[in-house]
């Protein structure tokens, strides 16, 4: 059964069942009152109010009573809030960052309308609509808000363009602007192929066609699919991508609720990648739609789950908009996996001490050791094929744990990152190197191979955080170099090429992803039971 759009993690949820409709509430002990007593407040509160505002402050009080996923979003918000999971936004298409109070173009959307009438990566903003935008302390929404619009109209900005001695000036039509929830999508050895997904979104099974066609070309006959800090998007997108790998009719995910009735999805296309090792890689931010998926390949032994224990999502919300154009997203639901895990952790303490638990497992020793997850035996279940054990209440649990990597870590490093260092030097480096660092590095792979953060370059880095007020560190420095090194490298590859090429770098500090390339290789995969051995 196809399922129409439906939101999980912030995930919409299209379809009302009868038995939902048949319910009735009673307006004279909630509407009613609730109008009665605001009418009082508006007319004899001894102070001015604004009953609009004390409406939402209700609606969000209210909400947070019933579970933590329940939310109320301003009419203000909706857009922007809706616009990754519908994977466009109307705009001008390009990537921008505010330095030294100074809008500057980072790159500019391949076929976009910016990139169309000659905008390029390194030109400087300086009016929009004839309006100054330079040197007035403008905030990044602000200029979300000049630069954004329907598509089809128009925009004027006038920019300052290295060894242009005039500014030159632009007209811009508005169009749609692709928002990709594919991070990134390259091979990382000879036969296995490696996809990002950030988010499960409108495009995403477009996106994941093309990426996983292209890696077939080259060789690809392993997949290593990351989703990790994956907080999910819509369910339908999870069920369609489980497609993929699993064959035949297999039950997918099971949904249910106090006014819905139970629905079962189920695989019913030949996938584009039903035969082959297959791992997932999951974490402890990887939520709802995330979790759907390893859950379905982990209970139906596809592939292993390698990482951290998931978040422990396992609510869908229903989208209402509000006369106002305002919307709540109520949890209405609770899904569970073919095995019947539901993995949604509890919520009973509070919405704080709900979110904090992540925490809380770091300082319970259980990001580091996967001995420290304690699940009772009440909420064990085996999977379909293998009948290997798995685990319901609170996420997924790996096949294969790695513990989170803190070697490398220091403050000079978190300080680093936190003030946005890596970043703002990158833009400032290349914007004085541009042309020198194309012609000595004319295709992103002689980059990653070729490229090296000397000594000279180095300094330079330091000596530039230390004028943002990042004071050195030389102990700290030692333990982090590293990591500095290959974040420094990361930051440049993605502001001289795109935002895909900082994801082929910076993995060389993803421990899981090193975990999950050995397993392919080193015959841990086939000892694991998996269905058919894959």
């Amino acid at each position: 059964m196809k399922v129409k759009n439906v939101l999980l993690s912030g995930a919409f949820f299209f379809i009302l069942s009868a038995k939902a409709y048949s319910q009735k509430l009673n307006p004279e002990t909630t509407t009613d009152k609730f109008k009665t007593l605001l009418t009082y407040i508006s007319s004899y509160y001894v102070d001015t109010i604004k009953e609009d505002k004390l409406t939402e402050e209700a609606i969000i009080a209210m909400l947070e009573k019933l579970d933590p996923h329940s939310i109320y979003i301003p009419k203000s918000e909706v857009e922007e809030m809706n616009a990754p999971l519908k994977g466009n936004f109307d705009g001008i298409g390009i990537r921008f960052q505010i330095m030294k109070d100074t809008i500057m173009v980072i790159n500019t959307i391949n076929g976009g309308p910016s990139e169309k009438v000659g905008v390029k990566a390194g030109d400087k903003i300086l009016k929009i609509d004839n309006e100054p935008v330079a040197g007035i302390k403008i905030k990044n929404n602000q200029v979300r808000e000049k630069l954004m619009g329907r598509k089809g109209t128009k925009v004027v900005i006038e920019i300052m363009r290295k060894n242009e001695k005039k500014p030159l000036v632009f007209t811009i039509v508005r169009d749609k602007i692709p928002i990709y929830s594919i991070d990134a999508a390259y091979m990382v050895d000879n036969k296995t192929g490696y996809i990002k997904l950030s988010q499960f979104a409108e495009t995403t099974m477009s996106e994941f066609n093309r990426a996983i066609d292209s890696l077939k070309k080259l060789g690809m006959e392993n997949l290593i699919f990351d989703l990790q800090g994956n907080g999910g998007g819509y369910l339908n997108t999870a069920i369609d991508l489980c497609d993929e790998f699993l064959d035949g009719r297999k039950m997918i995910v099971y949904t249910e609720g106090r006014a819905f009735d139970r629905r079962d999805t189920y695989a019913y296309k030949d996938g584009k990648f039903e035969k082959g090792k297959l791992i997932i890689l999951i974490d402890e931010s990887s939520a709802s739609a995330s979790e759907i998926v390893s859950g379905a390949i982990q209970d139906w032994d596809r592939g292993l789950i390698v990482g951290r224990r998931s978040f422990g999502k396992g609510l869908v919300q229903k989208p209402i908009t509000l006369p106002d154009g305002s919307m709540v997203r109520l949890t209405t639901q609770r899904y569970y996996t073919p095995t019947g895990r539901c993995i949604q952790k509890p919520y009973n303490e509070g919405t704080e001490a709900y979110h904090k638990e992540k925490y809380q497992r770091y300082l319970n020793g259980e990001s580091f050791n996967k001995d420290s997850i304690k699940i009772p035996d009440s909420l064990k279940f085996y999977t379909r094929i293998s009948k290997r054990e798995v685990y319901g209440g609170g996420g997924i649990i790996p096949d294969v744990f790695v513990p989170l990597d803190t070697t490398g870590t220091s403050d000079y490093l978190s300080k680093l990152i936190r003030n946005g260092i890596f970043n703002n030097f990158s833009i400032t480096y290349i914007d004085k190197q541009r042309k020198a660092l194309k012609a000595k590095y004319p295709t992103f792979q002689k980059f990653k191979s070729d490229f090296k953060i000397d000594q000279k370059l180095m300094e330079e880095f330091i000596n530039y955080a230390k004028s943002e007020k990042i004071e050195f560190n030389p102990k700290d420095f030692e333990t982090s170099k590293y990591i500095i090194e290959v974040r420094l490298k990361a930051t440049i590859a993605q502001n001289l090429w795109d935002y895909p090429m900082f994801f082929e770098i910076i993995n060389e500090l993803n421990a899981p992803l090193k975990k999950a390339i050995e397993i392919m290789n080193d015959g841990t995969y086939q000892k694991m039971k998996l269905a058919a051995n894959n």
